[in-house]
Parts: structure tokens; sequence; C-alpha cells
């Protein structure tokens, strides 16, 4: 061998120990863990079509609990390792806690998602008729980008609460044979003037108004016929009235199922990714350690989109009454416990886009199909209203991590200037408990049908589970 040849490998070698080097997930994946990969990404896809809202996946898990032995939480009860227990606040979030071999006193393991997405929600006065069409008025939910929900098959899904306390709830446009809904936007023919506007406003917030029906009550004279006929309908199918929707809660979402996406089938489209694509891998994490060294806690919270504002969302106390009823019940002081935890707060990141790569910096962002990623801070610019997770806490996930083979990168959303964006990690680290995000890289997010890789799913499934079993 040449001496050339030798200082050409030399510099290779310590390229290979030295640099930090990225690898396609599927390079790094056995046959046997591809496989495993396939069927519980085939799981996921039925849970996406399944349940679409913060209240269906609130019905969807507290059912399965309930089927695999998890008891309602309350204070004061008698606990030992192995039980199982769970929190049901209010229909919209939910706690599910697995007690641990270690003593409560050494602190719980948290994984903490979120289970809303951003959406269409109906005004507490929808209903409405122009020019013989009835519609619906709506207020979006969450940051989008309105005109990407013109023209799109939408569903509507939530509770109506009638006049006399009974509950109704709403689920239509998902089955065959049921109706869909739908909000219009102009012919490019004649848009020239709406195409001047900002990009914020090609659609404005008052035009996303969905249409519900055409068809007059018959009469010979009179106002509002269609609207009559449609609230007819309605008061004949579902008994209620124009009043009900004052106490409604309904929601217009994508009536797109989830799909496999390319020829290979490495991807899957679907909405609402964000964040049940953190939330369904850590739910089944803890299912699958049934007997944790420290005790599981999985918090399937509401409201982040909007600000986690209020007593559904995690700026409310309900998490951290929960930690302290659950010490209470062993004897130990809350406060300890809280101090002692540690968090991941499982929420996706910005997946590099090659068709649009300028808004990523590229040695700091997330690739798909590179594993779960995990972000040390979020925020905005200056790194506003993060929690910046500790380099010890970090050092600590890492080791975990690799030790248990758990394909990882890290990145930032964003560049430094564009924007950012927030989770719930600075409301849980807010408690004194160390938290670092960590969660799935995301293409198209908040947009009603989001892109995310297999791959990327099932290591956060695997991140979520060897945490919990640490």
């Amino acid at each position: 061998m040449s001496n050339s040849e030798k200082e050409k490998n030399e510099v290779q070698s310590l390229k290979e120990k030295l640099f930090y080097q990225r690898k396609h997930a599927a390079m790094r994946l056995s046959e046997e863990e591809l496989q495993a990969c396939q069927e519980f990404c085939e799981e996921y896809k039925f849970f996406m079509n399944t349940a679409k809202t913060e209240r269906e996946i609130n019905t969807f898990m507290t059912d399965f609990l309930q089927k695999q032995g998890y008891q309602p939480f309350h204070s004061g009860m008698t606990l030992h390792a192995g039980d199982k227990v769970y929190l049901n606040n209010r229909g919209k979030s939910v706690i599910m806690a697995t007690i641990g071999k270690k003593d409560i006193r050494e602190g719980v393991r948290i994984c903490a998602a979120h289970i809303d997405s951003p959406r269409l929600d109906l005004k507490q006065h929808p209903l409405y008729e122009s020019q013989e069409m009835a519609y619906f008025k709506t207020h979006y939910y969450g940051g989008i980008k309105k005109y990407q929900w013109t023209t799109v098959p939408l569903s509507l899904h939530g509770v109506i609460i009638r006049k006399d306390g009974s509950t109704l709830t709403v689920r239509i446009g998902e089955e065959e044979g049921d109706p869909i809904f739908y909000i219009t936007d102009l012919l490019p023919h004649l848009a020239d003037e709406q195409m001047r506007r900002s990009a914020p406003q090609i659609i404005k917030g008052e035009e996303l108004n969905l249409v519900i029906g055409s068809m007059p009550f018959k009469a010979e004279k009179g106002n509002d016929l269609v609207k009559l006929a449609v609230m007819k309908l309605l008061n004949e199918k579902y008994n209620i009235t124009e009043e009900d929707f004052l106490s409604a809660e309904l929601e217009a979402v994508p009536a797109y199922p989830a799909k496999d996406v390319g020829f290979d089938r490495s991807f899957i489209g679907a909405y609402g990714h964000d964040d049940k694509v953190c939330a369904y891998p850590a739910f089944r994490a803890s299912l699958d350690v049934p007997t944790p060294e420290h005790t599981s806690v999985i918090v399937l919270t509401d409201k982040e989109e909007t600000g986690s504002d209020g007593n559904t969302g995690l700026k409310s106390s309900y998490l951290k009454y929960f930690l302290y009823d659950l010490a209470e019940c062993f004897g130990a002081n809350g406060r300890t416990v809280i101090s002692a935890s540690k968090c991941l707060s499982a929420d996706v990141n910005a997946g590099f886009d090659p068709t649009f790569p300028d808004v990523l910096e590229k040695n700091n962002c997330a690739y798909l199909n590179h594993g779960v990623c995990v972000t040390k801070f979020t925020g905005a610019r200056g790194k506003s209203g993060t929690s910046d997770a500790s380099a010890e806490f970090a050092g600590e996930i890492r080791k975990i991590l690799d030790e248990n083979h758990v394909i990882w990168q890290t990145g930032e959303l964003g560049r430094v200037d564009l924007g950012g964006g927030g989770t719930v990690a600075a409301y849980i680290a807010n408690l004194n408990i160390d938290t670092i995000d960590i969660g799935v890289p995301v293409l198209s997010m908040h947009a009603p049908y989001e892109l995310v890789a297999k791959t990327d799913i099932w290591a956060a499934y695997r991140a979520f589970k060897v945490f919990l079993e640490s």
C-alpha cells in the first residue's frame, strides 16, 4: 500500500471515529426490525382513522385502558408495583400510570404528548343561508395556512349538549355513504384580485364557510328556506334545534384516511400526525412496559395548538395535582416526587424538505428516516418560551438511547431568525422536572394532510419504551 493510500485510510478512519455521521434508518435496522416497524405502523394507521379529535382519542384510549385492567385513579388508593391507573380529564385529556418497583420518592418517568390538532371549529351561531345555499361559519383552531383548507373533503366531529342536558356525539363524513362538507374557492379565471392578496389573506378567516346544503323547504313564500330545511332535517335526525349549537363543540377536520405514501410505502400521509404520531407511540410504549422500574406516567393533553391554556391544557394544574395525589398514595411528599421526576416532551419537529431547503439549517435540523428527533430547546428566535434542557439531562437521554440502539438525531425548528415554535416542555419543566423534547420529524406540518416516515415512528416508540424502562 502506498503512502498516499495509507494517509487516505487514516483520514477516513479518523473521520469515522471523530465526526458525527448521519445514516438512513433502513441501513441500520435489521429485517426483523423493519418488519416490526411495518406492523406497528399498520396499528398506528388504524388508530389515526378511528380517532381524529381529542375527544375521540380520549374515548379510544380510556376504553382500551379499561380493557387492559387500568382502574380510574382517585386520591387515597392503595397501590403496588404493577398496578395500573388512569385519569380522564373532562373527556379531552388523559393520564395513564403504571406503578413501578422503585420508591416513588425517586421520581416518576413522564412522557407528555398532545392530542389536539389544527382544525376548523364551528362558531356558536354557525348556521346561515346566502343565495339559497346553507353554510356553517367556522373559526380556525391553531396555526394553519387558511388557503390549504379549501376544496378538500371535510368531516364533522364533536358533541352537542341539548337543552335538556343530554349529549349528542357527532361523527359525520368518515364512513362510506356519509356526506362530507366543503369550503369553496375561486376559479383561477376570476381570481386575479384574490391572487394579489398577501398569502395569509388569500383566504380570509371569515371565508372558511362549510357548504352544508341547498335544498329549500317547500313553501310558496318565506326567507331562509334552505336553512329551514337543513334545520328540519337535523331536528328529525338528531333531535336538536338551532339553539343547541350554543352548547356544542363541533370540529371540521379532513375526511381523508391515513394511507401509505410512495411506491415503497415508506411514508404515511394523514391528518393530525402533529401530535398523534408521538401520542400513540408513547401510549403503546407504556402498555408494553407492564412493571417499570420507576412509575411511568403518560400525559395525553389538549389545547397545545392554542397555547396550552384552559383546564385540559398543560398550563393548568391537573398534572401537578395528579402527581401530588399519586405521591400521597404512598405517603410521600408531592414536591419531593415531582422534583425527582424526568420527562420526555413528546412532540414533533420540522423535517428537512428538499423542495424548501432554505428555512432550515442543514447541520441542525431533523431528516426523515434518520430516527426520532431530540430537541434540546425550542422557542422563537432568542429561544423565547423554551425550557432549554440541561447538558446533563441531554447527556442522560443520549446515553439511554445509544445503549439501547435507538435511532435518533437532533434538530431545531428552523433557522434562528425565521420563527420557531413551542411545545408543552416548558410547562412541565416549570414544575422543576428535567424535561427535553423528543419526537417525529414531519413534512407539511399543520396542513390538512401531513407526511411522516415509518422508520421514525418506530424509533419514537423505541425511544419512549427504553426511557420508561430506565
